[in-house]
């Protein structure tokens, strides 16, 4: 993949927060508002210091699929680098994984939701 191709990702959490974007890639990202449906937000205690020292949070939210259109999660879709998303794999602690979802707007994004 070229170095100029863009891949969507989907952030409801700390990946919007403007620390976090210049440690991981090194630049603040422009966002666009999006969301899912379907799916619902809980709570995941993070035991990685590093991501715990990075996002200044404990605590962090994770998604969970629930194909009820009545469920819904707000967030912001992030344009990266083949190598910007490589490096929110390695943000992400292992209760996470990456799967693609489709947003509300009509395309689709990758995600980080529960194992």
């Amino acid at each position: 993949m070229p170095a100029t191709e863009r891949e969507r990702l989907f952030s409801y959490g700390t990946l919007r927060l403007p620390a976090v974007q210049r440690e991981l890639f090194g630049t603040e990202l422009p966002t666009v508002d999006d969301a899912l449906a379907g799916w619902r937000l809980r709570m995941l205690r993070i035991a990685d210091p590093d991501v715990v020292a990075l996002s200044g949070q404990a605590e962090h939210p994770i998604l969970e699929r629930t194909d009820d259109p009545a469920d819904r999660v707000d967030g912001a879709v992030l344009e990266v680098t083949p190598a910007q998303l490589a490096a929110a794999d390695d943000y992400e602690v292992d209760e996470y994984r990456r799967v693609r979802a489709k947003l509300a707007s009509g395309g689709d994004a990758w995600v980080y939701a529960a194992q």
